[in-house]
């Protein structure tokens, strides 16, 4: 019967040769791999602005619509 602490059944148990520990760091680095392609991307190519007729793009207005503005009295109190 082996011992537990047999130094053979340590190594070969080691976190460095589980397959499944390379394969997540692998994917991990490729996805931040494409997360730094794609910024830089991004920055060589400028966004050109959507030349429209009205002031709304994809039917969202451009711009806040104006409200009235607020009185300067304070609202009543309810009895």
């Amino acid at each position: 019967m082996k011992a537990r602490n047999d130094i053979g059944t340590r190594a070969a148990s080691a976190w460095y040769r589980q397959p499944v520990l390379w394969l997540g760091a692998f994917v991990f680095v490729i996805s931040l791999a494409g997360c730094v392609w794609l910024i830089v991307v991004s920055v060589r190519y400028a966004d050109t602005p959507l030349t429209t007729s009205s002031h709304a793009v994809f039917g969202v207005p451009v711009a806040s619509h104006s409200a009235p503005p607020p009185s300067s009295a304070p609202p009543p109190r309810k009895p």
